[in-house]
């Protein structure tokens, strides 16, 4: 049986709201260590277990800081049982800037592993979701870096989210190999190449067909990720409330809302954030799954199972094994990124390439690069 271990602090709705979606989970044959207050938490079912950590660094504005100074909390006693291998895969309930440094300084990167990246599936309603990575972890990237990517996020997509022979792009200004930032130009290159070997690389694509059925997985830096995540958010919620605004102005236009009742119910359920987990941290020695902070029960549930699922699949050990067939791993441990764990003040700015300054509680390290909920 997988077990997880799930950090309760800093979820919007409590820590009595984790647990009843561990306990879904639990249900489901998923073993979970549960860190958070046992007070707040309260009884449980079984499969279940609670492990007492009241303290939660969620809204820490430094949390890099805050996992060095506190060892005791939630995400970093959560984190700390997967690097033990008391549990198989990690989920968090609060702040990725937490969660990540927690992992990296517990679990640690992957051997070979440049910079771990965090992905997130964007629901597509009518067809699988699509894999954006990176969407705020590293704000600078290298063309290795973006290499990886793509054999982590297509290792990710095939085990996970079942798609046979995901097709990955990059994300550029145009479509034609040379157009982009030297970065990318040099990343189309190789993927193109020999270090494409084993992917179904489909070149790249536009801003306005990220959505689109174009690719599986995208790949593009942490920074242009995050704003294309909130760009995307920005104009789906505008969207939304614009027919809103529409179907109140007239008695024609309500009739009209409420006979398409039905298929826009089904249409926000099939874009509903909740039911890919949230975001995952892929490229550490074990998997890990960042919650929404807003997510309910169904939510955490779904994260969990998600985690748990990618443990039973060998995600890790599958990115590796494409990796090395493509050439793509770190060539010597002494690469200038290859610190295990960050280590004194530079940790907050070059913990492993991860930018974790971001907002307290917030799902992604610089905003809501988990937020996402697509018409």
């Amino acid at each position: 049986m997988v077990t997880v271990a799930v950090d309760a602090g800093g979820a919007d709705l409590g820590p009595r709201e984790v647990a009843a979606g561990a306990e879904r989970a639990a249900a489901q044959g998923i073993g979970v260590l549960l860190f958070g207050p046992a007070r707040e938490i309260g009884p449980v079912g079984a499969g279940v277990e609670v492990i007492d950590a009241p303290l939660s660094i969620a809204k820490t504005p430094d949390p890099a800081a805050a996992v060095r100074r506190h060892p005791d909390s939630s995400i970093v006693q959560a984190a700390a049982a997967v690097a033990a291998g008391r549990a198989q895969a990690l989920v968090s309930g609060g702040s990725t800037g937490a969660a990540l440094a927690a992992a990296l300084f517990n679990i640690k990167r992957d051997r070979g592993i440049y910079r771990p990246a965090l992905a997130l599936p964007v629901p597509r309603p009518g067809e699988r979701p699509v894999l954006l990575l990176d969407v705020g972890a590293n704000v600078n990237c290298r063309p290795e870096h973006l290499v990886q990517f793509a054999h982590m996020g297509a290792a990710f997509a095939e085990a996970v989210l079942a798609v046979e022979r995901p097709r990955v792009a990059l994300l550029s200004n145009g479509e034609e190999p040379a157009k982009g930032t030297p970065e990318l130009v040099e990343a189309h290159a190789r993927l193109a190449g020999e270090a494409g070997a084993g992917l179904n690389f489909a070149g790249n694509i536009e801003g306005m067909s990220l959505v689109a059925s174009l690719a599986d997985v995208v790949v593009m830096d942490g920074f242009t990720g995050n704003v294309a995540l909130k760009a995307i958010e920005g104009a789906s919620a505008r969207t939304l409330q614009a027919l809103d605004d529409l179907a109140a102005r007239s008695l024609r236009a309500r009739v009209g809302r409420w006979l398409m009742a039905p298929a826009l119910g089904a249409l926000r359920r099939a874009a509903d954030p909740e039911a890919s987990g949230g975001a995952y941290m892929l490229g550490l020695r074990q998997l890990g799954v960042v919650a929404h902070g807003r997510f309910t029960r169904v939510g955490f549930a779904r994260a969990i199972e998600v985690a748990a699922r990618g443990v039973e699949e060998e995600v890790v050990a599958r990115t590796r094994e494409a990796l090395r067939s493509a050439g793509a791993l770190r060539p010597t441990p002494g690469y200038a990124d290859d610190a295990d764990a960050p280590k004194g003040a530079a940790a907050k700015s070059s913990a492993g390439g991860i930018e974790l300054s971001g907002s307290p509680g917030a799902p992604g390290p610089s905003g809501a690069a988990a937020t996402v909920l697509l018409p």
